[in-house]
């Protein structure tokens, strides 16, 4: 587990843009299986791929599109154990990853970003992907 004021800005990140943070398996399960919405879940991390390329991607993807999820979730890789447990067990057959990013529609599965598809790409480029997303998925 990571010291909880090491990743507090980090988490801070993504509360600032709307996200609601889960720390625990069922938190993480309501809003990916709302019937009704579309759920971005993130899962954060301390590594210098989040910081450079995830976090900023999202925060310019959500700026960019009018189609935005109807749920923004996180959970932090290394202190919320649940609930990233619960979001990975809910992304497969993809393994586990941190950064990582999947949209949900009506409690399926419809788009993941791995970390591979982070690590060393402008976040401009990972925000177009999500807003392509975002326009074919969410309402």
């Amino acid at each position: 587990m990571y010291p909880e004021d090491l990743i507090k800005p980090m988490r801070q990140e993504l509360v600032q843009i709307g996200f609601s943070e889960a720390k625990e398996a069922n938190e993480v399960e309501k809003y990916i299986a709302d019937e009704n919405a579309t759920t971005l879940v993130v899962i954060n991390s301390v590594c210098g791929c989040a910081a450079a390329n995830a976090r900023p991607a999202v925060r310019l993807a959500l700026a960019a599109t009018t189609k935005a999820p109807t749920n923004l979730v996180t959970a932090f890789a290394g202190n919320d154990v649940g609930a990233v447990s619960k979001a990975r067990a809910m992304m497969a057959p993809f393994p586990p990853s941190s950064p990582a990013m999947a949209l949900f529609r009506k409690g399926e599965l419809v788009h993941m970003i791995e970390r591979h598809n982070i690590e060393g790409r402008p976040a401009q480029v990972i925000a177009d992907n999500l807003v392509h997303a975002f326009e074919e998925f969410c309402d």
